[in-house]
């Protein structure tokens, strides 16, 4: 069955909308505040323009009497333009500097004084005049406790040799124009507010439009039975999720490949223990039905190295699911050339029994200059069981009176242990299948006396793979019939010290 890392139905959906809503709602707000700050700076303009009309009819309306002094004649207009009404209170003032400034331009309105020719005592002046006569300055002031928006210009005025000079004042309370720009405002907000709505509901529904084929995908998955290992159908969904689908279907295929070799491994070490429990089942039914003693012991004896037979395949069948396994083992330095002694001094005995020479080469003796060690970062149990593997597997197939020696080195970026024999050798078209379970190196040699169960290279290949090695099998030392024996030598990444 398929296991997908899941997260609960609709987190997905949950953290895309946290995502997009809060953007949207933050974009939607930007735009709101721009909105209303042009259409405060609009409506300012707008009343700006307004409330300078009537300052300019007045400045128009100022002329010299006869005997020199000036007067001020609104037309009617003005008088309208100039009324208050309720929530907008209209201030005017028109007044005569006395004296008279050499030039207004830029000169701060307490620095003067004048005489009102007609409007409001009071009336606050702007903090500095225009640089230019009939320039209008806008500002804002209070007055009587209203808050007021200004706008002052100043004028000279020349009649036979006289020079005069006024202020023309205009004000407004601010109440109208801040109820133009809190009713935009609301309007903006009320605007702002269904398109934020709407821009929810499409994502929303987009969204989940777009989740559509991955919850049907989540759906099948789930529906699926624990052995149906089937590929998923790349055809019925988004092209976008087309790749995921694929990434799916790989880990369905590497699963099953894992199922058949676990089914094919259980299938041969059921075949490979039933053929012993069958054999010494047999011989312990002759020996019961025996009378005669010595047969008896015959086979006792028999029933016995079938014994140690069968726990050597018992041990090796938990070595190859132990190296099989893919947790991190513990790793330390470890001294191939010390390994190498200790695995010969252990299967001496073994050697002898068979009449075959077992001997270890010390490295550090060759010539090579070699004097601290052939030294890996692996695992010391792991690899003295590749090594032992290899030697017995050397023992087992070198034949009788054959030489066998063990050896370790250096070369370039690796490290070495190699086991070679000067036995009946083997056939390099079968050298890349005795990795295989259970293979025993061809037909030729599946019959041979000792020939054991075809794990041992396997099992020496898959601690080897565990500490990022490999084993290489190459020509062995020639053989006294003719031809050559085997070689096969163990590389692991050089460890510097």
């Amino acid at each position: 069955m398929v296991r997908l890392t899941r997260k609960p139905r609709g987190s997905m959906h949950f953290w895309l909308l946290v995502l997009l809503i809060p953007g949207t709602i933050a974009l939607l707000l930007i735009d709101s505040w721009n909105d209303y700050k042009a259409v405060s700076k609009v409506t300012q303009q707008v009343y700006d323009s307004a409330l300078l009309e009537p300052a300019k009819v007045l400045e128009t309306s100022v002329e010299f009497n006869s005997d020199g002094s000036l007067r001020i004649d609104p037309p009617f207009y003005a008088q309208v333009m100039l009324e208050s009404r309720a929530g907008n209170r209209k201030y005017f003032r028109v007044e005569e500097i006395d004296p008279p400034l050499l030039n207004l331009a830029g000169v701060a309105g307490q620095q003067i004084n004048g005489r009102t020719m007609i409007g409001m005592r009071g009336l606050p002046r702007p903090p500095a005049l225009a640089d230019n006569e009939s320039m209008p300055v806008f500002y804002t002031a209070i007055y009587r406790n209203d808050e007021v928006r200004m706008v002052a210009l100043w004028r000279d005025l020349y009649y036979e040799g006289l020079h005069k000079q006024v202020l023309i004042m205009v004000g407004e309370s601010v109440d109208m124009r801040l109820r133009t720009q809190q009713d935009a405002w609301r309007q903006g907000l009320f605007r702002d507010g269904r398109m934020l709505i709407l821009a929810v509901l499409l994502v929303w529904f987009s969204v989940e439009w777009a989740l559509r084929p991955l919850v049907e995908l989540r759906r099948e998955i789930k529906a699926r039975d624990v052995d149906d290992l089937t590929p998923l159908d790349v055809e019925q969904v988004p092209r976008e999720i087309v790749p995921l689908v694929r990434a799916v279907n790989h880990h369905i295929e590497l699963y099953r490949q894992v199922l058949d070799k676990q089914a094919q491994f259980l299938a041969d070490a059921s075949h490979q223990l039933r053929t012993p429990l069958a054999i010494m089942r047999t011989q312990a039914q002759y020996a019961k039905r025996e009378p005669d003693i010595g047969r008896v012991r015959e086979s006792l004896e028999a029933i016995i190295r079938q014994l140690g037979q069968t726990s050597r395949l018992t041990e090796q069948l938990l070595s190859l699911a132990h190296a099989s396994r893919k947790d991190v083992t513990p790793q330390a330095r470890l001294d191939l050339n010390v390994l190498a002694r200790e695995v010969v001094l252990q299967y001496l005995p073994l050697a002898r029994e068979r009449r075959q020479d077992l001997g270890w080469i010390d490295c550090r003796d060759n010539g090579g200059g070699i004097s601290s060690g052939v030294w890996v970062l692996a695992s010391d149990a792991e690899i003295h069981e590749a090594v032992a593997n290899l030697v017995h597997n050397a023992i087992n197939h070198a034949g009788d009176g054959s030489t066998i020696t063990v050896s370790s080195g250096l070369e370039d970026d690796y490290a070495w242990i190699s086991v070679c024999d000067n036995g009946v050798g083997l056939d390099p078209s079968f050298r890349e299948s005795v990795f295989v379970r259970f293979d025993r190196g061809g037909p030729a040699r599946k019959g041979a006396r000792g020939s054991g169960s075809g794990l041992g290279l396997a099992i020496a290949l898959a601690y080897a793979e565990r500490n990022r090695g490999t084993i290489v099998l190459s020509d062995g030392d020639a053989s006294p019939g003719g031809g050559v024996g085997l070689c096969a030598m163990l590389r692991l990444p050089r460890h510097k010290t």
